[in-house]
């Protein structure tokens, strides 16, 4: 038996306790991993806090990274000692998406990883990047491979494109990494112009406080001398998503990836026929994208932004530090 972090039936911070589950010998086509690290979501937050509370206890948790302890038979992809992390989907392995719901999804659907030992199908994990702790390893599996899709399995960003990216959280962050990875301007914005500053030191080529700037959307248009961005990756849904169609370009992308300002909004619909906007819904990835973003990370020497670590049994903790907003990049369980 090892430890884990349980999320009673309905959620709600006050219903995590503490427990024990056991990880039991690898079966056939699974591995045994010593979980070491998860990075905090949104998807995981309306879990933990009740929003989406389970239907019944759950440990939470989608992103989990550690080391591969046992292998089952038929197992061919890993050995004892391969540092490893999950993916998001465990059963889309690659192609087209697969899933339309949560129900495969560790920390929803299934137990996740706020535990120190799980035993599950080796088709769930792939290597970690060459030289990442566990901690960084851990910020992949949902915010990494958000970004990663949206700019480069939905569209195809090139050298000189500009994309346009809202806030600092985990999806944001990435995609000024990848962004810059690719050769492109990127256009970010904030409501802290401390954080502002923050995304130039990263690499942004210009920065908008949407708080003082309420049409952020056409200002950033006109950095591009009006023609409009090419892609832009809007993580507030209903409360970004007027001004992200006013920035894109004619036959631009925009990805939605987040609903942090609702889940309904009233949509203008000619803007968007009129400039043919590509509006193209994300979740996360599959096994294939995770494995193909790796590679390009680790010929890019790329490196993830952490903001605070917790211990595993301050996980409640962790989700107040998120809920307070105050956080640069992604905050880690670390155990």
């Amino acid at each position: 038996m090892s430890k884990a972090m349980i999320v009673e039936t309905g959620g709600g911070f006050d219903n995590v306790i503490a427990g024990e589950r056991e990880a039991p010998a690898p079966g056939l086509g699974e591995i045994k991993v010593r979980v070491h690290a998860s990075s905090l979501n949104y998807h995981d937050y309306a879990v933990v806090s009740g929003m989406w509370g389970p239907e019944e206890p759950r440990i939470p948790m989608a992103d989990g990274a550690g080391e591969v302890v046992a292998v089952g038979g038929g197992v061919s992809d890993f050995v004892v000692g391969d540092p490893v992390v999950s993916t998001f989907f465990p059963t889309w392995l690659d192609g087209t998406p697969q899933v339309d719901s949560f129900a495969t999804v560790p920390g929803d659907g299934i137990d996740g990883f706020a535990r120190e030992e799980i035993t599950a199908p080796a088709t769930g994990f792939t290597h970690s990047p060459k030289n990442w702790s566990h901690a960084e390893a851990a910020t992949l599996t949902t915010a990494g491979l958000t970004a990663w899709r949206a700019l480069f399995s939905d569209d195809h960003l090139k050298p000189g494109d500009t994309v346009l990216l809202q806030g600092t959280g985990g999806v944001s962050i990435f995609a000024l990494q990848f962004a810059k990875m690719a050769g492109a301007t990127v256009i970010a914005t904030s409501s802290s112009e401390e954080k502002l500053e923050r995304l130039k030191v990263l690499g942004a080529d210009h920065v908008i406080n949407y708080r003082s700037d309420p049409t952020w959307g056409e200002t950033a248009a006109g950095l591009t001398g009006g023609r409009g961005v090419d892609h832009v990756v809007d993580v507030g849904g209903p409360a970004t998503l007027q001004q992200s169609m006013a920035a894109v370009r004619v036959a631009g992308h925009v990805s939605i990836i987040g609903i942090l300002g609702g889940v309904e909004c009233s949509l203008q619909l000619v803007p968007a026929l009129i400039k043919q906007i590509h509006l193209q819904g994300v979740l996360v990835g599959s096994r294939a994208h995770q494995i193909e973003m790796i590679r390009a990370i680790e010929r890019a020497g790329i490196r993830p932004v952490i903001d605070r670590r917790f211990p595993l049994e301050e996980i409640v903790a962790a989700f107040r530090h998120q809920e307070s907003n105050k956080h640069f990049g992604k905050i880690c369980l670390e155990f």
